[in-house]
């Protein structure tokens, strides 16, 4: 991705991360983020355990949770920058 920019959005009390890639011209949302969001939890590592199992059993079932999900480097909460799943609007909405 060339010229990311990175910003936070707001859905109800929980921030989304997400990063803009102007080649394309589209925002990509961090998946953990939208996961906290729906089922409501404000834990991120709860969040991230929840996502990541969740990916798992369906990797069981034969079936992805998100099959054009990318991976990127967005900020934590520490400050540093560490490889998440992100994806676009139209894939979340699918």
């Amino acid at each position: 991705m060339s010229n990311e920019q990175t910003a936070l959005a707001a859905f109800e009390n929980y921030k989304i991360r997400r990063v803009y890639d102007e080649a394309s011209e589209t925002w990509f949302f961090s998946v953990v983020d939208i996961v906290a969001a729906l089922i409501q939890q404000p834990d991120h590592q709860t969040a991230r355990k929840y996502s990541n199992k969740l990916k798992e059993r369906l990797g069981k079932e034969g079936r992805q949770s998100v099959t054009n999900c990318h991976r990127l480097k967005l900020p934590a909460a520490d400050g540093k920058k560490y490889i998440t799943d992100v994806a676009d609007p139209e894939t979340l909405l699918i």
